[in-house]
């Protein structure tokens, strides 16, 4: 869609196709025609469920909103601007119709509906695309000799999308169910945006040197088991997948024990599988901004620091982390104090007392070297690791 000032007001009679120039954001053409491949065209009308009817133009004409509202959910989803070509569906403008609707009866402001229309768009675009790459590598080998790739895509598809919607479904409920049951347990309001977190940075190492080394091929298989492995271990150990850069991924906790699991745990599946590269671990935790699913702010700035210090297959974590899990029992505040404490343990059993029970403490704390970290200071970080003894 282009950008343009033209509203739908009552009774007003719009030109049926209005300049894509008519205001000086237009001075560039940016517009991208709509394919007219008829296999691209059939897979388009079964996955969108319905024909091409409308341009830009008439599509927010017909959905009650300004072309300059219309434009912008469009490009807030991702999809590129197609000047006024017949391109948009009756689905289009329901989608318009809905939002528009949202932001009318109060319970949406405007840069809020732009902003679910971003992320949904980013969200989904990003998994549109790995699993089109994953079915037409995977499932569509054909299965008779002669037949193209693209002769199969559209039986595939036809089966498939049914389920896929289903399970799209599913899945994002159960997420809207963990996201919110987190929100309501926080604190005040300002907790459902600023949050304290524990914010983690797993980094495969001399992952540069491997591009230059590997072919493509085993270089894709080596950052999906990286990925797929993180992604498991993060989720099965309660914690929350941020994103993946390929030969990094981030993630956070709503407590600094359940971050200490994660890393260790990491660290430990990585080292046990030869082909991967040693993995470092950075981890901080204080208040962190979320938006749009993602983390912002000093804590995450500073976890990222920590991992490119960070020892091979090891974990580093800041001061504030170390203080949490000392706090909640998850390690001693130093190897003294536990050997002290197990020290009066056995001589009160020496002595014939019933000895008070020692803390479980599943993690230790070494500290390390204070050093400068540019844009933060001096920061002091303590080597975690996971304790043999109580």
């Amino acid at each position: 869609m282009t950008v343009d000032d033209t509203t739908s007001g009552a009774g007003a009679q719009p030109p049926s196709e209005p300049s894509v120039h008519a205001t000086p954001h237009h001075e560039v053409d940016h517009t991208a025609e709509p394919t007219d491949d008829p296999l691209a065209i059939r897979l388009e009308q079964l996955i969108l469920g319905a024909d091409r009817r409308y341009t830009p133009f008439q599509a927010a004409r017909t959905a009650g909103v300004s072309m300059d509202l219309a434009s912008r959910f469009w490009r807030a989803m991702g999809f590129a601007d197609i000047g006024q070509a017949k391109a948009l569906t009756e689905a289009d403008v329901l989608a318009l119709r809905r939002l528009a609707g949202l932001v009318e009866a109060g319970l949406l402001s405007e840069p809020m509906a732009i902003q679910v229309a971003r992320s949904t768009g980013q969200t989904t675009a990003r998994l549109a695309e790995w699993q089109i790459d994953s079915f037409l590598e995977g499932l569509t080998e054909p299965p008779e000799p002669g037949m193209t790739r693209t002769e199969v895509t559209y039986p595939l598809i036809e089966l498939l999308l049914p389920e896929l919607q289903e399970f799209l479904v599913y899945v994002w409920r159960r997420q809207l169910a963990a996201a919110t049951g987190r929100v309501v347990q926080a604190a005040d309001d300002e907790e459902m945006v600023d949050r304290r977190l524990a914010v983690g940075f797993a980094d495969l190492v001399g992952f540069t040197r491997l591009t230059r080394r590997l072919e493509e091929e085993e270089l894709g298989e080596l950052v999906e088991a990286f990925e797929t492995t993180s992604a498991d271990l993060v989720a099965a150990h309660g914690g929350r997948l941020i994103k993946t850069l390929g030969d990094e991924v981030l993630f956070a906790a709503d407590d600094a024990g359940t971050a200490a699991e994660i890393a260790l745990r990491l660290i430990e599946a990585m080292t046990q599988d030869e082909i991967m590269p040693a993995l470092r671990v950075g981890i901080a935790f204080g208040t962190v901004t979320t938006r749009m699913g993602d983390v912002f702010g000093t804590t995450v700035n500073l976890a990222s620091r920590l991992t490119s210090i960070a020892p091979k297959d090891a974990v580093l974590v800041d001061g504030a982390f170390a203080e949490e899990l000392t706090r909640t029992g998850d390690a001693p505040a130093s190897e003294a104090q536990a050997a002290e404490e197990a020290a009066v343990a056995e001589k009160e059993r020496q002595e014939g007392v019933e000895p008070v029970a020692l803390p479980k403490y599943r993690y230790g704390l070494q500290p390390m070297w204070q050093r400068p970290v540019r844009g933060l200071g001096v920061v002091e970080p303590w080597l975690l690791a996971r304790r043999t003894t109580s």
